[in-house]
């Protein structure tokens, strides 16, 4: 699914920059130009971060980071 559809980001993208250290929407930003367009992107971008990083966070998925 599309995020930020002025620069054409999906969520997967965003998932893969979050595994990859991004934190933030800055992050984001600076890398994929995530919310650099209109903005409307911005909170659904900040959800699937939070997402992303609990997930990550499970027991079951310590060992495989």
């Amino acid at each position: 699914m599309y995020v930020c559809l002025c620069n054409g980001v999906t969520e997967q993208q965003i998932r893969d920059e979050v595994c990859n250290g991004a934190s933030s929407v800055c992050d984001l930003g600076a890398r994929l130009g995530v919310a650099a367009g209109c903005g409307c992107c911005r909170t659904f971008a900040a959800q699937v971060i939070e997402e992303t990083l609990e997930l990550r966070a499970l027991p079951e998925n310590r060992a495989a980071a």
